[in-house]
């Protein structure tokens, strides 16, 4: 089977590549970003997207608002447009071509109300339509420059101008990927915590500990949704996670400064060895 690919206008080359496990993979200079299988819209493959799929399982039952930062492969939208039918989703992707590689491999679900707009994410975010502010359920973060995560979209300046969506009980979840030392990570939910009233980590425990390369899963909002029940579905991934909230997530941040837009700095690059 031929692999797809595209020659983005950042000069990175993506592909999307038939996965074994079904669907396909969507990966970008080497990196794998997302999987999509559009028979099977509600599977989750990525660990740190089935912990995102907890948090967003976790919100009021029926449709909701959504905007998504980065597109990936559209694995959460479908998923959203699968779980809560009649959602209205927007999402905000800085390459277009990108976007048509995607589509031409895995369009998405006839009458999913998904519009998407070209641009940096940070600077879409004042150019969304004004009945969209306070009135957004869930903005997802989720932004990659091939693998790593800009700067100007971790900072308390941005997360603030996200903050200024949400509609009460709005979530925003927010994918980190960092290296052992997990400055990155706690430097963003520091900022976070500097905005939103109740933020919360979700990952496995190896990752907090340091051991590895990889993603933590942040959620916040003015209230979170119920934490017991995101704990629970944690554990019964194939990889069990965790939540860390509260006290126990400010001794995990240790004191760590928020970023701002004068001092933020991208995510590290991931060792390219530990995708192969």
């Amino acid at each position: 089977m031929s692999t797809p690919t595209r020659r983005l206008s950042s000069g990175l080359h993506a592909e999307m590549r038939f996965s074994g496990a079904g669907g396909w993979q969507l990966v970008v200079d080497g990196t794998p970003q997302s999987h999509v299988d559009p028979e099977r819209p509600e599977l989750l493959v990525y660990e740190y997207v089935q912990q995102m799929g907890h948090a967003i399982d976790a919100l009021p039952p029926g449709p909701i608002t959504a905007v998504h930062l980065g597109a990936g492969a559209f694995t959460l939208p479908r998923y959203i447009d699968a779980t809560r039918r009649g959602s209205r989703q927007q999402v905000i992707e800085l390459e277009p071509l990108l976007v048509e590689l995607v589509r031409e491999v895995a369009p998405l679900p006839r009458g999913a109300s998904v519009r998407v707009r070209y641009g940096d994410a940070r600077e879409q975010l004042a150019r969304l339509p004004a009945g969209l502010h306070g009135a957004v359920d869930l903005v997802v973060v989720d932004v990659f420059s091939g693998s790593q995560t800009p700067a100007h979209v971790t900072t308390v300046e941005f997360h603030a101008l996200v903050r200024d969506l949400l509609a009460p009980g709005g979530l925003v979840v927010v994918n980190i990927a960092d290296d052992r030392t997990l400055s990155f990570a706690k430097r963003q939910l520091a900022a976070l915590l500097e905005v939103h009233a109740e933020v919360a980590a979700l990952a496995d425990p190896g990752m907090l500990k340091g051991r590895r390369f990889g993603n933590v899963v942040a959620i916040a909002g003015a209230a979170l949704p119920e934490l017991d029940g995101i704990g629970r579905a944690l554990r019964r991934d194939p990889l069990p996670g965790k939540v860390v909230a509260g006290a126990e997530l400010r001794r995990f941040l240790g004191g760590a400064l928020p970023a701002r837009d004068a001092d933020a700095t991208p995510s590290p690059a991931p060792d390219r060895g530990i995708f192969g």
